[in-house]
């Protein structure tokens, strides 16, 4: 009999399944649990923030505190927010957590109005209506990797 083979798309990328019997090919099923693919989820984030940290060197530290733009270079009030929602975790954060990293940058930037404005160009998002948090859309997070990014990187 051939081998039967299952791909699940996650997230994180491409998870396949396989067995010689539908039976073995259910166990697996059943052994990929949330807690699993929460996990898994988890440990691939970590890998890739690692990764984005060293590819921000010499423009964004991440401290304990959050992440600081170091930058000499000319930065718009939007690429200032869009960089330092794209470091904190979960590309989120509340007004007041953007306007506190913004400060220890030595950046000042009316936050609120900004905020608003990317809202309305589809760089950022509130996850849930009345809180203060926004999060980076997926079309903002490609705004930072393809147009803030590239430019600070050149010597």
């Amino acid at each position: 009999m051939p081998r039967i083979a299952l791909s699940i798309n996650t997230p994180f990328g491409e998870i396949e399944v396989s067995g010689e019997t539908p039976e073995e090919v259910l166990d697996a099923l059943e052994r990929l649990d949330q807690k699993f693919i929460g996990e898994v989820n988890e440990r691939v984030s970590e890998l890739l923030a690692t990764q984005a940290k060293d590819d921000l060197k010499g423009v964004i530290e991440v401290g304990r505190d959050g992440p600081i733009i170091v930058t000499k270079k000319k930065l718009s009030h939007y690429a200032c927010i869009g960089l330092i929602l794209y470091c904190v975790r979960d590309h989120q954060a509340s007004s007041r957590e953007i306007t506190r990293r913004l400060t220890a940058s030595g950046k000042k930037v009316t936050v609120p109005a900004r905020l608003h404005e990317m809202r309305r160009r589809g760089h950022i998002f509130k996850p849930v209506d009345r809180a203060p948090y926004y999060k980076l859309s997926s079309k903002g997070v490609k705004w930072i990797e393809e147009e803030v990014i590239p430019p600070l990187k050149k010597k």
